[in-house]
């Protein structure tokens, strides 16, 4: 069968990703972010989760609604607790490898290194496999054997260490973890209370009220994923498939456009994308701005914010900088300009040698500061101090 959308089947190893978001991320686990990503690579034909769901009854709801298949998995009542839910996912894996050649991606979501020994086989079986875990709780072998592997933390709508503990439950496999490293603690830098992980900025409230500022930002989104996971320029028909996969409803007619392409010259317009001719008449190339004014006015008001709030040789932390600057300007969002969340929007000011961005072990965060040029270094760029 030929086709030129990837067929997904999505395995979820639920244990493992419950009560690791519990333990290391303090927050419950969502499956909207992993939704959203994979709608931007493909069509989802296939979801299962496995576990004994005795544990998790409010997860089966969440799950239910996400159209999941949820498989039972009892847990053997010996001394020690065996979880059967690894070897019956692959079985069906390989017995869907064989029985539905029309599946050309697994997404094993897990982070046990027992799985790798299956990757190999998928792969194997000319089948492309992307893996989806947590940082702290996922095996070194794991990502390196996958054609692409999704850290939870990192994904777009997950706001990491804002949730509430909670309270009971069993403890996941494995011996205690190591403390982390500054790069391990990035996705729990910037908490951001007021987004819960099933939206984004871009959220379903938003475009039920026609919020064309909402829907910019999902297009935004959207696009920036796609550019990220495709091999070649991303066009008009492939950002409307990639939107319908994420919500079915999706019409630019309920936002007041007649078509999608008076959408994206409406976009255009505000500087939000830009479009190029592509291979085939009316399914025009999409892509954003080189710089945009709306971008560099976002990125000024970061130098700003930044500047005011250094102290001699202090800088502010990146926890609750955001805050700060939705205080000068309450509807700045860095997911209007493509960026995933608040610290990748950073990483780029800092890659523009705007600010600077050091890890500062007194506060346990990411330190920033402005950056100026310096007179007499060629118009290179100093930290100040």
């Amino acid at each position: 069968m030929t086709t030129d959308e990837e067929r997904i089947a999505l395995l979820i190893d639920y244990e493992n990703l419950a009560i690791g978001a519990r333990e290391d991320l303090r927050m419950t686990f969502k499956l909207g972010p992993v939704a959203d990503a994979l709608a931007e690579r493909g069509r989802v034909v296939v979801r299962r989760a496995y576990a004994d769901w005795s544990y998790f009854d409010e997860d089966r709801r969440m799950l239910t609604r996400h159209h999941v298949e949820l498989i039972e998995i009892p847990q053997r009542m010996d001394t020690i607790r065996k979880n059967a839910a690894d070897i019956k996912m692959a079985v069906d894996a390989i017995e869907l490898c064989f029985e539905r050649d029309y599946i050309t991606t697994f997404v094993i979501c897990t982070g046990d290194s027992d799985f790798t020994p299956l990757v190999g086989k998928l792969r194997e079986l000319n089948r492309r496999v992307i893996g989806v875990g947590l940082k702290a709780s996922t095996s070194k072998l794991l990502p390196a054997a996958c054609d692409e592997f999704l850290f939870y933390e990192s994904l777009e709508g997950v706001n990491a260490g804002t949730s509430k503990k909670p309270s009971g439950g069993r403890r996941s496999r494995g011996a205690a973890r190591p403390p982390r490293t500054p790069s391990e603690r990035e996705a729990e830098a910037l908490p951001e209370p007021e987004v819960d992980v099933e939206t984004s900025d871009g959220s379903e409230e938003a475009l039920e009220r026609g919020d064309v500022n909402a829907l910019a930002r999902l297009i935004t989104q959207t696009l920036a994923g796609l550019n990220r996971s495709a091999t070649g320029p991303v066009l008009a028909s492939t950002l409307k498939r990639a939107l319908l996969r994420k919500d079915p409803t999706f019409s630019e007619a309920d936002f007041g456009f007649r078509g999608f392409g008076e959408l994206l010259k409406h976009l255009e317009s505000r500087k939000v994308i830009e479009t190029s001719e592509g291979p085939a008449r009316g399914d025009p190339e999409v892509g954003f701005p080189e710089q945009g004014t709306g971008e560099e006015s976002a990125f000024a008001l970061l130098v700003a914010t930044v500047a005011d709030l250094e102290d001699g040789d202090s800088g502010p932390p990146l926890s609750g900088l955001k805050d700060q600057l939705r205080k000068r300007d309450a509807d700045f969002s860095e997911k209007e300009f493509g960026f995933n969340g608040f610290l990748q929007f950073c990483k780029a000011a800092k890659a523009r040698g705007l600010v600077s961005m050091e890890w500062d072990e007194q506060v346990d965060d990411y330190v920033l500061r402005v950056v100026e040029p310096s007179p007499g270094n060629n118009g290179q760029r100093r930290g100040r101090r």
